[in-house]
């Protein structure tokens, strides 16, 4: 049985963005709904663009970043530094990846996250 292309996007772009909150503990059900709510925004948009089903994981990405960002969440924290979350590259491509922009540095896959300490919470664990 072969699925929808359609629909193959969206739970693997939903699968992607849920493992990397989990991994930094802010999978809750408001958050799990802002994966939902962008999933319905998007399902639409791949409908009416077939072709762009490779770029919808880093659009969902892009827009529970977004969503968290307004919420007051810094999603996902960067491990090398702590005042700044990673963002996703490229913006509309196929395989995203979170970077950190301060050091023009690929961090991991969307999806492939792991959780390190920020600087200053190495600083004091360290001590």
């Amino acid at each position: 049985m072969s699925k929808d292309p359609t629909d193959t996007a969206l739970l693997t772009a939903r699968a992607l963005v849920l493992a990397d909150l989990r991994t930094h503990g802010v999978e809750t059900p408001e958050t799990v709904t802002v994966v939902e709510h962008a999933l319905v925004e998007r399902k639409w948009w791949v409908e009416q663009w077939p072709d762009g089903a490779a770029y919808v994981p880093g659009l969902i990405g892009q827009d529970v970043q977004e969503a968290l960002t307004e919420q007051g969440t810094v999603w996902p924290p960067c491990p090398r530094h702590d005042d700044h979350p990673l963002y996703l590259e490229p913006e509309l491509g196929e395989d995203p990846h979170w970077v950190c922009e301060r050091d023009a540095e690929v961090i991991a896959p969307l999806g492939g996250l792991t959780r390190t300490q920020p600087p200053n919470e190495r600083a004091v664990n360290d001590a």
